[in-house]
């Protein structure tokens, strides 16, 4: 149980999971992370025969960490100390993972929430869209990323290897234990109106923010690979559409100022493509994500110096290009030229070169990454 100033709530939350490890024979500890408490929380909870872990990290990710790091059981179940669930209930979370489970979750929107638990930008906006984020990008399919209440084997929790300290740390469990693999199941789960008589620590939009910044910083195809290759894409089909002439759409006439904005979108939607391999690279490096197969396959053949060879190439077309533009202006003696025409030959050409330029540069990063993974 994680805990910040819960004496009002603490011993019900502390009774409950003691009715419940007396009543399913449950071999058992009761430990509570205090993450910095000024009223009696800490006197409470030795009093009541829990054992107290000191989490010196402040935040809720923080508490949850030292407290789970402590606990010596097999299993773990966490869930908040201001007596919103009901401990005694654990008994289905615990079979669950007797059956082979890794982490089982809470659903409230299953389970029923009471009047008054859970306000309604929570119940009917925030947990809904955050939790359909979470399943579109991931994959998971659960209803419910944020219940507070949970259980898990100890050794899966060690196998996903969480880092975040703040509130993110609910949805990271989740997204980790769904990139590995894991077997997620869920559990019906009454959220009750909470006892506390303090302001709650969640801050809606803040709290919010930082779950949905960590979804899009885990998922690097829907923050990088699908906007960039979908410019990238939109980029050069119009490049080529308008690369022979002025075209028309409908009541539009469309020329080289869009054929400019075309290779605009080429070389932005390229860039974020490298930065969206570069992430996800880096990701698996440090044990963020596993392995990725086709990543994988594509390493074994596009190295270093096959990256330099495309790189290189693509740049001496593009300068190829411009050599062939600058004799075409030599060819009426360096006067005036109709733009009309001679941006087709440039715009091409130095799209390639800065498109050459940047593959050079991104087979030599990518080389360092794979070097330091080695070592």
């Amino acid at each position: 149980m994680p805990c910040l100033n819960e004496a009002a709530t603490l011993a019900s939350c502390i009774h409950k999971a003691q009715l419940a490890i007396a009543r399913d024979g449950l071999a058992a500890e009761i430990i509570v992370a205090d993450n910095g408490s000024t009223d009696a929380s800490p006197t409470i909870a030795r009093a009541l025969g829990a054992r107290l872990v000191v989490a010196e990290e402040r935040g809720y990710g923080a508490a949850l960490q030292a407290g789970i790091a402590a606990a010596r059981g097999r299993y773990v179940v966490m869930g908040d100390a201001d007596d919103s669930y009901d401990f005694s209930a654990i008994g289905p979370f615990v079979a669950k993972l007797r059956q082979g489970s890794d982490l089982v979750m809470g659903n409230r929107f299953r389970g029923g929430i009471d009047e008054g638990a859970m306000p309604w930008s929570h119940r009917f906006i925030g947990n809904p869209v955050l939790t359909a984020i979470g399943r579109f990008f991931f994959g998971i399919r659960i209803g419910d990323f944020h219940c507070g209440l949970r259980a898990f084997r100890k050794d899966s929790y060690e196998r996903m290897g969480l880092r975040t300290t703040g509130m993110e740390f609910a949805g990271e469990m989740v997204i980790k234990a769904g990139l590995k693999g894991m077997r997620i199941e869920e559990v019906p789960t009454v959220l009750h109106k909470d006892g506390r008589n303090r302001p709650p620590h969640l801050r809606t939009w803040r709290d919010g923010w930082r779950h949905l910044r960590f979804m899009l910083l885990f998922s690097p195809r829907w923050l990088f690979v699908i906007p960039g290759g979908a410019l990238f894409v939109a980029g050069v089909l119009a490049s080529a559409w308008l690369i022979s002439g002025p075209q028309q759409l409908g009541g539009l006439g469309l020329d080289i100022d869009t054929l400019l904005v075309a290779a605009f979108c080429c070389l932005l939607g390229y860039q974020v493509l490298v930065f969206g391999v570069f992430t996800k690279v880096f990701a698996i490096r440090e044990g963020f994500h596993p392995q990725h197969v086709v990543l994988s396959w594509l390493f074994r053949y596009i190295t270093l110096e096959v990256g330099l060879l495309c790189g290189v190439t693509l740049t001496l077309a593009g300068v190829a290009g411009v050599v062939i533009a600058f004799f075409s202006w030599k060819a009426i003696g360096f006067g005036a030229l109709d733009p009309r025409v001679t941006m087709r030959e440039l715009i091409p050409a130095v799209v390639m070169m800065a498109v050459g330029v940047q593959t050079v540069f991104a087979s030599f990063f990518l080389s360092i990454l794979d070097i330091n993974a080695r070592r």
